[in-house]
This record gives C-alpha cells, sequence and structure tokens, in this order.
C-alpha cells in the first residue's frame, strides 16, 4: 500500500509538470513486453506477408531509448533476390505530415508566426469554396482536416498531377463541402500543401524541403531520408511498390508527388525513422540536445479535432483526435499516437507512446493490405499487457471478402465487354473534350474500336474506354492503381453531352462528372 508521503511526492512532481508545462518524466516501471516479441515476432510476420501478399516490410521498435528491434523480411522486388533490410528505403506518404505539423509548431516557437493567424495572412491567395469562412482559417486550421469537405476530395485532382503546390492550394475554393467548417471531419490533403507553403512566407523564402531537412533531417542524422518522390527509382536499395486490389499482385509505377509534398512525399527507413521515435520520445531531445521545446513538440499533439469518443469494438480505445500530422488515442490504458500512410504501392505506420517510452515504425510496399496495422497492434499488445489475439486474422477475414468482392466486380465488367455489343451511336459520337470545374479538360479520342481519354495536369495517366452496354464503357487506367470502373455517359441529341468516371477511392472516393465544352 502507497504511503502518504508517496502519493504526495507523485502529487507534487505531477503539478509542477503541469505547472511548469515540462515533460513528465518516463514511468520509472514501463511494462515488459509478452513472450510474442522474442518468440513470435519472425514467425507472425514471415506468415503474415505470406497471406497478405506482401514483398516485403521493414520493422523497428524504439524501447526505453534504445533500438531493440531493426530488420527487414522479404524482398524488394518479387522475383529478384535483394532482401530487405533495415535501410530500405520506403515512400513513407501520409507521415509526412507530423515533419510539417512539427515544422509550424517550431517556427511558432522562433516567434515566425502564430498557429492561431490568418492563413490568408501568409498566403494571399487562398480560398476556400465559403467566402465567409475563408477569414476564419487559420494556420492551425490548414492542418485539422475539418473545412467541411469529404475525405480524399480533390485528390484526383492532385495525385500524381503536375499542378504546382501554389495552383492545388488556389483550386481549394473548388472544394464544395458537404458537412461544417471546423465540425465535421474530412482528411483534406491540400490543407497540408498550404501549411507547407505558409513555411517560406513566413520564413523569408526557405521552402519546406529545405526548413525540414535544416531543422530535422540533418540534426536527426536522417541520412537517407528525402523531402521528395523524384529520383526514387535511381537510388539504391528501394523497395519497389506493388498492389493487388485489383487482380493479381503486380508492379505499379511510381509515384511522383513532390507537387503536393509536404502532405506525404517523403521516403525514408526504419534506421532513420528510428531517430525520428527518439526524438519524439525524448520530448524533442536527440543525443541529450534539445532539438525543439517540450512546448512546441506538445503542441503537435494537442488535440486539433475530435474524431470519436466511442468505445472500439476491436481494439481497447475510446477516443480519437487529431492534432498537428498526428492522431491520438487511448490504447489499454495509455495515450498512443500514430499516422499511417499510402501511397502507389506502399503503407507505413509510425506510431509512440511516451509514458511507456515505446516508438514502432513499419514500411510495407503492397498497398492492399491491413497487415501493417494488424502487426502494429500487435506490438502494442505485447508492450501493454493486452491478452493476445491474433490482429493480423481478425483483418485478414474482411479484407478478402472486400477483395473477392472487388475481382467479381472487375470479372463483370470484362464479361459485358466481352458480349460485344452493338453501340447505339458511332464511337466518334463519344469523342471531343469535356471539363470539369475542379479537374480541368480531358480530350476523349478514337484508337481502333476503343476510346482513349487523356487527363489534363496528369501526363502520364490515359484510360481505355471499351464498349459494354447501355451509355457505358469500361474505364482502364493506364495506372493500374488507378483501377477498373464504368464511364457513363449522358447523351444529347447524337453525341455525348457528358461522361462520370471514377477511380480507386485508395485516391478519391466521389466520381467526377465532365461536361463537353
Amino acid at each position: 500500500m502507497p504511503t502518504l508521503l508517496s502519493c504526495l511526492t507523485t502529487l507534487s512532481a505531477l503539478t509542477l509538470s503541469l505547472l511548469t508545462g515540462a515533460a513528465p518524466a518516463a514511468q520509472a516501471q514501463s511494462k515488459a513486453p509478452s513472450r510474442f516479441m522474442t518468440d513470435s515476432l519472425d514467425r507472425y510476420i514471415e506468415r503474415g506477408m505470406r497471406q497478405w501478399q506482401i514483398p516485403g516490410l521493414a520493422v523497428v521498435v524504439v524501447k526505453n531509448g534504445q533500438v531493440v528491434v531493426s530488420k527487414g523480411y522479404g524482398v524488394r522486388a518479387v522475383g529478384r533476390p535483394e532482401p530487405v533490410d533495415a535501410n530500405t528505403l520506403f515512400m513513407i506518404a501520409s507521415n509526412t505530415k507530423l515533419f510539417t505539423g512539427t515544422a509550424l509548431a517550431k517556427l511558432e516557437d522562433d516567434k515566425k508566426l502564430s498557429l492561431n493567424d490568418r492563413a490568408d495572412k501568409y498566403l494571399p491567395y487562398f480560398r476556400l469554396y465559403d467566402s465567409l469562412t475563408t477569414p476564419l482559417v487559420t494556420v492551425r486550421d490548414l492542418m485539422g482536416h475539418h473545412f467541411g469537405t469529404k475525405t480524399f476530395q480533390g485528390d484526383f485532382t492532385f495525385w500524381d498531377s503536375d499542378l504546382s503546390r501554389e495552383e492545388v492550394v488556389k483550386r481549394m475554393r473548388l472544394l464544395k463541402p458537404n458537412g461544417q467548417f471546423r465540425k465535421d471531419y474530412g482528411y483534406c490533403n491540400a490543407g497540408f500543401v498550404a501549411a507547407g507553403l505558409v513555411i517560406p512566407a513566413a520564413t523569408g523564402g526557405t521552402s519546406w524541403d529545405d526548413y525540414v531537412r535544416q531543422n530535422f533531417l540533418q540534426p536527426l542524422g536522417m541520412t537517407n531520408t528525402y523531402t521528395g518522390t523524384t529520383g526514387y527509382g535511381q537510388r539504391p536499395n528501394i523497395a519497389l511498390p506493388y498492389s493487388n486490389t485489383f487482380g493479381p499482385l503486380a508492379l505499379m509505377p511510381f509515384d511522383n508527388i513532390d507537387n503536393i509534398g509536404p502532405c506525404g512525399s517523403m521516403v525514408s527507413n526504419v534506421t532513420d525513422l528510428a531517430k525520428w521515435l527518439r526524438f519524439q520520445l525524448d520530448s524533442g531531445r536527440y543525443e541529450g540536445k534539445q532539438l525543439l521545446s517540450w512546448a512546441a513538440l506538445r503542441k503537435t499533439r494537442d488535440p486539433n479535432t475530435l474524431l470519436s469518443t466511442r468505445k472500439s469494438t476491436l481494439l481497447p480505445t475510446h477516443y480519437m483526435t487529431y492534432g498537428l500530422g498526428v492522431f491520438s488515442a487511448d490504447y489499454a490504458g495509455s495515450q498512443v499516437f500514430w499516422h499511417t500512410g499510402g501511397a502507389t504501392g506502399h503503407v507505413s505506420n509510425v506510431c509512440f507512446v511516451p509514458e511507456e517510452q515505446l516508438g514502432i515504425a513499419i514500411l510495407t510496399n503492397n498497398d492492399n493490405q491491413s497487415f501493417f496495422e494488424a502487426l502494429r497492434y500487435q506490438i502494442l499488445d505485447s508492450y501493454l499487457g493486452v491478452p493476445y489475439t491474433n490482429r493480423s486474422a481478425a483483418f485478414l477475414k474482411d479484407a478478402k471478402a472486400g477483395d473477392k468482392e472487388t475481382y467479381a466486380t472487375v470479372a463483370k465488367l470484362q464479361a459485358r465487354v466481352e458480349k460485344k455489343k452493338k453501340l447505339p451511336l458511332a464511337l466518334e459520337a463519344y469523342t471531343g473534350q469535356f471539363t470539369h470545374p475542379l479537374f480541368g479538360p480531358i480530350s476523349i479520342a478514337k484508337k481502333g474500336k476503343q476510346l482513349v481519354v487523356s487527363f489534363s495536369n496528369h501526363p502520364n495517366l490515359t484510360a481505355t474506354l471499351d464498349y459494354m452496354d447501355g451509355q457505358e464503357f469500361r474505364a482502364t487506367y493506364s495506372n493500374p492503381s488507378y483501377g477498373i470502373f464504368p464511364a457513363v455517359f449522358k447523351i444529347e441529341g447524337q453525341r455525348a453531352a457528358s461522361v462520370e468516371m471514377r477511380i480507386n477511392p485508395f485516391i478519391e472516393y466521389d466520381s467526377y462528372l465532365f461536361s463537353r465544352l
């Protein structure tokens, strides 16, 4: 039984922490991991990779300031022997966001800006769809995912495009919300692009890329981490991107998303991410040096947007919030911070539990799987005393059902094409220039017995249209990650007046209606 003196001592330390803003010390007696980490981790990962068709995976675990696991599994490329190791590069996608949020928190700490400043103070061209909302948007709001827009809204236009960062932000005025500002959550990549552009405005010209390199990558010694995807394919020791979303596992094209860099273009490995985790777990210190004040680091974790206050049916969690590029939730009684990242052929997560001095990063090169999340929960369970349950098996059942449904839908589209029904109009009636207010123009041309769609601002993307029936064609995108979906024309008179197209919801959920110019 604790004595009155020990209770008062604990209370005094907590009170001092609250009053001074000092970082709370790590727990003196952190939980020891279950035998899973020593006896079962390798088998669990190798089995999961087979079941989920993951060519390569890298994982790092940091505990009490030390790297206790740092290794790779599988291969960098299917059919080749080169193994994944701790230095293999992966795209970390939206795990970039916390670097951006931390950069803005540092700028506030350095008195270069306030997170509560109006966004248009730094970005005069910044506008939202609702003109009354625009002057209310702060720098903090840019990273809150609470503009009232839908999750991923606009990403078909922005992802893998040649639009500049400024043009992406300027087109945010065309994102019509279906919810309320600061009330409804909708994951918005473009908001982080805008946040990244605040940096040169506040620093007199230092780009987001340079600021992140100078203030985080270089001081942390993250020498093999890059702010952009340009040149990824030419670097040594890279994991190639794969997906089996719409069919058998296949090699995917490399994403080129530097134009939206602050929301998701970084490339790293688990060796470097261990340093980022140690920085997070040591309250902004690294190797004994304070790189960022605790007060500034804490602001990245403070709730910016409330996501949920309901108990999960699958996990030991009850609430979820979003800060400046990081999610937060309770997990088995501890506060956990994390983010996931998804690019074509790569999904990842980075997670840390400060009160347990525990950090985890997992990088993979198949984008159609949830094993990267199951493994994170399995490691958390091991360290936080949660009784063992096979998270991968639980997730796999639902995933297989979803894949079966997708493959069946693709097969049905193929069957409709193979019926070779007669077109109600000549192919030429469907050709021409069409446009969408946000996306811009597309061009549809005849090529043999097919139609080919070319997309403005997406020079490397086309779609082949094969007639099915009615006014519907099957659209097969040249980049397989965009998927296989119906393209539906509307006819007025003797020619197409519009065409509705959709892509993989991994990029954007909503379809786009392109009207004839």
